[in-house]
C-alpha cells in the first residue's frame, strides 16, 4: 500500500472528480480515482456500439456538447483546446415545433459557444484520469467509507469487501455515495454514512433528479430535410431533443448518427412500470420503438435506420444545487468534499467548477 502521506481518494471519475483529481495533482497531492464503470466519463461517456454488419459504432449518449461562462473554466477549456481534447462545435441549433411540423428559432452559429471533447465527449475525462500523480482504478466500485478516528484517516472497502486503501482525504463527486438510489439499485446502505457528517444530512439525503432515455440511431445516407445540426423539440410529449452526433468534430463521416433525448415525463412513465433496476432488453426495444415513431411523425422525411437502440440515464440532471457560494460540501476535520454537478448548476460546467472548489478545499488543507 502506498504511504498516506497527502493521499487522496477520488470517487467517481466524471469531469467533476477528473477536474479535481487533476488540480490535486498538479499541486502535488498523491490522488487514487475509484470508478465502478469500465471507463471515465460519467455522463460525458461515449457509448461504443456494433451494428449487425459488424460496423463499429460511436456515440456521445450524455451530454450532446457545454459552453462556458465562468473564466477559470474557460481558462481550462483553452488549455484542453491547445491539447486537442476539445474543439467548437460549430453549427447552428434552434427548435422544432411538433404542432406546426415547422423549425422556429434557428440561432446563428457563434452566439453561444459549443464546446465537444475530441475525438469523444469523454477524451477529456480519460485525459485527467492519467495525468501524472493520479492512479486511476476502474471497474471498482466503493462500497464503504469508513472514518478510522483513532489514525485520522478514511479506510476504503470495495463493493466485495476488499480493502482499497487509507487516505487522509476522499472527494466524492458521485452524489449515489449517499443517496438512497444506491440502496434501490444495489441492495445496500449507500456507501458513506451520513452519521459521519450530520451537517450535510439534510443536503444530501435525496438530491431530486430528471431522469431521460438516450436514443442513439445511425442511418447511411445524411437526413437531408433536417436544416440543422441539433434542435429542441417542443410541443412533443415523447421527444426533447435531437442532435447529430456525427457532425461534431473528430467524428467519423461513414454513417449520420443521431442522438435522441426523450421528455422527463416520457422517463417517468416508464420507470413507474418498470422500477430502478436495470432495464430489460424488451422494455429498451419498446422505448425505441416509441421514440423512434415519434421523430418520424414529424414528417422530416426520416428513414429507417440501420441501427438503433435506447439507453436509460437514470439521473440525467439534478434538480436543485445544494453547496451555495462554497462549490461543494466541505468537512474540514475529517477532509471530506462532496463534489458535482448537483452542488453548482446542472451542467458540465457546474460540475468543473465543483470539482475545482473541492481540490481548493484539500490542497490548503493538506499542505
Amino acid at each position: 500500500m502506498k504511504s498516506v502521506v497527502s493521499q487522496v481518494a477520488v470517487v467517481g471519475s466524471g469531469i467533476s472528480g477528473a477536474v479535481c483529481a487533476s488540480s490535486l495533482a498538479r499541486n502535488g497531492v498523491s490522488v487514487t480515482i475509484f470508478e465502478s464503470a469500465r471507463g471515465p466519463g460519467g455522463r460525458m461517456s461515449q457509448r461504443r456500439e456494433v451494428a449487425e454488419d459488424g460496423k463499429e459504432l460511436v456515440f456521445d449518449h450524455g451530454v450532446p456538447y457545454f459552453s462556458v461562462s465562468n473564466a477559470e473554466v474557460l481558462g481550462l477549456v483553452r488549455e484542453w483546446e491547445s491539447r486537442g481534447l476539445v474543439a467548437e462545435w460549430k453549427e447552428n441549433f434552434g427548435s422544432f415545433d411538433c404542432i406546426s411540423n415547422k423549425f422556429v428559432d434557428i440561432q446563428q452559429e457563434g452566439l453561444t459557444k459549443k464546446y465537444v471533447g475530441v475525438p469523444g465527449m469523454n477524451a477529456i475525462c480519460r485525459a485527467l484520469c492519467h495525468e501524472p500523480g493520479v492512479d486511476s482504478k476502474f471497474g471498482v466500485g466503493v462500497g464503504r467509507l469508513e472514518w478510522l478516528e483513532d489514525e485520522n484517516l478514511w479506510s476504503l472497502v470495495g463493493l466485495d469487501g476488499q480493502n482499497l486503501g487509507r487516505f487522509q482525504g476522499v472527494v466524492a463527486s458521485d452524489k449515489n455515495i449517499v443517496s438512497p438510489r444506491f440502496t434501490n439499485v444495489t441492495g445496500r446502505p449507500p456507501p458513506l454514512d451520513l452519521n459521519l457528517v450530520p451537517e450535510f444530512a439534510v443536503k444530501l439525503q435525496d438530491i431530486p433528479v430528471i431522469p431521460c432515455f438516450a436514443f442513439m440511431l445511425a442511418f447511411g445516407e445524411p437526413l437531408s430535410a433536417i436544416p440543422i445540426k441539433g434542435f429542441k423539440i417542443i410541443n412533443s410529449e415523447v421527444l426533447s431533443w435531437a442532435y447529430c452526433d456525427s457532425s461534431k468534430p473528430g467524428r467519423s463521416a461513414s454513417s449520420e448518427q443521431w442522438v435522441l433525448h426523450s421528455t422527463t415525463e416520457y422517463a417517468n412513465s416508464i420507470i413507474a412500470q418498470t422500477g430502478l433496476l436495470k432495464p430489460s432488453e424488451a422494455t429498451l426495444t419498446r422505448v425505441a420503438e416509441e421514440l423512434f415513431h415519434e421523430f418520424q411523425s414529424t414528417g422530416l422525411n426520416i428513414p429507417l435506420p440501420f441501427f438503433k437502440k435506447a439507453h436509460r440515464w437514470g439521473s440525467a440532471f439534478p434538480v436543485t444545487s445544494i453547496a451555495g457560494e462554497e462549490k461543494c460540501l466541505w468537512e474540514k476535520n475529517k477532509r471530506l468534499a462532496i463534489a458535482g454537478d448537483f452542488c453548482v448548476s446542472p451542467n458540465i460546467e457546474g460540475a468543473i467548477v465543483s470539482g475545482m472548489a473541492a481540490a481548493s478545499k484539500l490542497i490548503s488543507c493538506l499542505q
